[in-house]
């Protein structure tokens, strides 16, 4: 006999710790830099309403919301309910790693349109499909709805029985019921009627839908009818309605309760009546919905604006679903044309996924963020032993809540790191910049407009009680003081010369095209002035984190008495460890030992190299001629002082370098992705020999090249494959694509090195799809990083950020292997100088 008592117990205390944190009041924030631009572009405003809405929740398996703070969002639960044991471990809402599922994610995904999601679940015996539609119509983003389908898999009993619970919340508001039930529970549709000031009114329905139920002829049956449709209803505190997993656990063991109190010492009821929840449906700002199916099943939750014009039914559901996919199938082969050998059809799922799992991770967030602003002396790391009084000084936890902030992004993972990351983010947005350029920019303005007034972007943002409680809480803090690779830079440089390509000269204040004339997704590209209002818009923010950048990631240069053509261009991170230099975005790569306050950091100096390269285009493409005479003089002493403070003759490579006991310069070179830096973001020219060096590097097999793709440290460092082993031996997708595009652009460019480009370019490209694809095939995921000696996916499961760039490379072509420079010279100009 089964212990209700413990049943309930166990739900309690597995999932019902609420989380609550004080109110805080917003810290005063500067005026949005692109209210002007916004409010003067009519195409810009209707960009806005079409990315309304979308399943914005990336953190659970799905869920909907509008790109607003104090909307209205909803989300899906499910569990097996055949035995008693099952409802605590396979109880689904948030994405979870290694939680029993054979792989889930977007199958295809457009966040104009919609997609199609698919969740395959192992452990509970069932697949689940969600189809999302969105039609974009009226003033308030248009209608949308979900399709909920569930079959299950060849193992499954025949009387397989799950529960669907959807939970529906209000953050500006209560929702009422049309047509509340008093019986047990609702024989038809389930309709919310709701308003707030963003989103107008607006009505919600969970249909009936089709579906076969359990049967009882227990007496608790007539309570709780399994074919009928329940709903509980309540108001609960802002601060806890983001918690829906916990609200439903205790929704569950309240219906376990009362259970045990009834049936002690007797036959338990089923699972699916002990489970089942009693219909109370009332107004509240917090509605669940359950369904109890048995076998396949599928009802569809719809979303009607009363700005538009029509409502949104099921026949639209059924017709919208057919035309997305035909829609999406075209325009990927389109924007995404795989090419040899990667356009044979097996990998053409592999790279749908890949790209809509991508786009289908952006998320919105809204809320405060731990920041310690004491700006206190030890974080200026001047002395040796800095990182033992830095660590002394976040010891005092001087940090305070600062917000509320917005931010639209994409996320590297789902189940492990469902929130914004600076650096990812450039690297996320480089395939999507290819799909919807407008989607592109307005992450990229989401991401500046949470700029401080010195320049400061925090490079972890975990926005709310939400995202903070999947962070452990050393991790939680953003410092002012702590940079991170400025990788969004890629993206508004591949923009700016995208423009210039598409339309020559640009200049902003000109007239705007009419609306109807510049399609959604390519509004920016198409309207040159609206493109240049952009730029505009966001040049003085480039500028100031630039500036920010290169006063408060400094390197001493006279300080140490160095010999260099300049003596202000040298560059080290600040926030090291001994073990880790985390705010480079690499981790546990080897560094100088023991940490100095006069090393300097290639890596570092190289993105500072890129941001100048990156602004003295866009200054260009502006007209701002004092600035483009600036940022040259820069980017001249950049490339000069890379050969001088970084270059060893001696290894063939750049290195990072440090001070040694005799207070002289010293080289500390670990051969790795560190040491292609330069390279990696174009600053090494055609012909210089250091260019040829890098790539005989690349290409050595007992040092970086692998058949799976180049190892982010040499197989002969002493440190290679040792301690946590996370930049010490893997492989990264990001940094081989940059490897792959920048072996591409040498071997379209007259130089001497062009013919060794086109081999490690045809064999790199070809390593690293088949490592992804394989591993993908194998497991059904996308990983964080590679084994070097296996190929095998490794740490983070379903890493759909920037391991989705494989997608471009795919549709990059392969190099004829002769060395006539003619074709290929000529298929590479048409952009690929600005692939990264």
């Amino acid at each position: 006999m089964v212990n209700t008592s413990r049943l309930a117990a166990l739900l309690v205390a597995s999932s019902c710790t609420f989380f609550q944190f004080g109110t805080v009041a917003a810290a005063d924030a500067d005026p949005d830099p692109f209210v002007e631009y916004t409010s003067h572009s009519p195409a810009a405003q209707a960009n806005n309403q079409s990315m309304l809405w979308g399943p914005y929740k990336p953190n659970v398996y799905f869920g909907v919301r509008p790109r607003v703070a104090e909307g209205l969002w909803s989300s899906l639960m499910w569990a097996n309910l055949n035995t008693y044991d099952k409802i605590n471990k396979a109880f689904r809402y948030t994405c979870e790693q290694h939680q029993g599922l054979a792989g889930y994610g977007w199958d295809e995904y457009d966040l104009r349109r919609g997609g199609v999601e698919t969740i395959r679940d192992e452990a509970n015996q069932i697949d689940i499909t969600v189809s999302f539609v969105k039609v974009d119509e009226g003033d308030h983003g248009g209608n949308w709805a979900a399709r909920i389908k569930g079959v299950p898999r060849p193992d499954a009993p025949e009387d397989l029985i799950t529960m669907i619970a959807y939970y529906i919340a209000s953050e500006s508001g209560n929702l009422d019921i049309q047509d509340i039930s008093s019986g047990p529970g609702f024989e038809g549709n389930v309709a919310f009627t709701g308003a707030s000031p963003v989103l107008g009114n607006y009505k919600l329905v969970v249909t009936k839908g089709k579906g076969n139920h359990p049967e009882s002829s227990h007496e608790l049956a007539d309570e709780r009818p399994l074919d009928l449709t329940a709903v509980v209803s309540a108001e609960l505190p802002s601060e806890i309605l983001w918690q829906a997993k916990q609200v439903a656990f205790k929704q569950l063991s309240e219906s376990v309760k009362v259970v045990n109190s009834r049936y002690q010492g007797e036959q338990l009821p089923p699972p699916s009546l002990v489970y089942k929840l009693k219909n109370q449906p009332t107004r509240g700002n917090m509605q669940i919905v359950q369904k109890v199916f048995e076998g396949a099943f599928e009802f569809d939750v719809l979303f009607t604006s009363f700005a538009s014009e029509h409502e949104m039914t099921e026949k639209v559901v059924t017709s919208q679903i057919e035309s997305n996919t035909a829609a999406f199938n075209e325009k990927f082969s389109s924007v995404f044309e795989l090419k040899a050998p990667f356009n044979d059809d097996k990998y053409k799922p592999f790279a749908k996924s890949m790209f809509s799992n991508l786009l289908g991770g952006v998320g919105y967030f809204e809320g405060h963020q731990l920041v310690d602003r004491s700006y206190a002396s030890e974080y200026e790391e001047e002395n040796e032993g800095f990182w033992e009084e830095t660590a002394q000084a976040r010891a005092r936890k001087e940090e305070a809540l600062e917000g509320p902030f917005e931010l639209f992004t994409s996320v590297p993972s789902r189940p492990f790191f469902p929130r914004g990351f600076l650096w990812d983010e450039g690297f996320h947005l480089i395939p999507i910049l290819d799909w919807d350029s407008d989607v592109a920019l307005e992450i990229v303005k989401s991401w500046f407009s949470t700029m401080d007034e010195d320049g400061w972007i925090p490079r972890e943002q975990i926005l709310g009680p939400e995202p903070r409680s999947k962070v452990p809480e050393e991790f939680q803090v953003q410092y002012p003081h702590y940079a991170n690779p400025p990788s969004l830079f890629l993206i508004i440089h591949s923009f700016t010369n995208a423009l210039r390509e598409k339309h020559g000269k640009i200049s902003t204040g000109g007239d705007l095209l009419p609306v109807s004339d510049v399609p959604l997704g390519l509004a920016h590209l198409t309207d040159s002035t609206l493109g240049a209002d952009y730029l505009s818009a966001i040049y003085p923010l480039l500028r100031r984190q630039y500036d920010w950048f290169r006063k408060t990631q400094r390197g001493g240069v006279r300080s140490y008495d160095r010999e260099a053509f300049s003596s202000r261009e040298a560059y080290r991170w600040r926030g090291r460890s001994e073990a880790h230099c985390l705010t480079s975005g690499l981790d546990d790569y080897p560094r100088p030992q023991p940490p100095h306050p006069g090393e300097l950091h290639v890596d570092l100096m190289s993105w500072v190299g890129f941001m100048t390269k990156s602004l003295l285009d866009i200054a260009d493409a502006l007209g701002l001629e004092d600035d483009v005479a600036e940022y040259k003089k820069t980017y001249h002493a950049i490339q000069r002082n890379l050969a001088d403070l970084h270059w060893s003759e001696k290894e063939g490579c750049f290195c990072d370098a440090t001070i040694d006991d005799f207070e002289e310069h010293k080289l500390v070179c670990h051969k790795g992705y560190v040491s292609l830096f330069p390279f990696l973001v174009g600053l090494l020219e055609p012909n210089d020999p250091k260019l040829g060096r890098t790539l005989d590097l690349i290409g050595d097999e007992e040092h970086l090249f692998s058949e799976y793709g180049l190892r982010s440290l040499s197989k002969q460092d002493e440190l290679y494959g040792t301690e946590e082993n996370y930049w010490r031996s893997p492989i990264w997708i990001n940094m081989n694509y940059l490897a792959i595009v920048q072996l591409r652009e040498t071997a379209l460019q007259d130089g001497p090195f062009k013919a060794k480009a086109r081999d490690l370019y045809n064999r790199l490209r070809a390593n690293v799809v088949n490592t992804v694809y394989a591993s993908w095939v194998e497991t059904g995921f996308a990983w964080e990083q590679y084994n070097p000696d296996t190929g095998k996916g490794q740490r983070t499961q379903h890493f759909t950020g920037w391991t989705s760039l494989v997608v471009k490379i795919m549709a990059m072509e392969e190099l004829p292997a002769a060395a006539g420079a003619g074709a290929g010279a000529e298929g590479g100009a048409r952009g690929e100088k600005d692939e990264l």
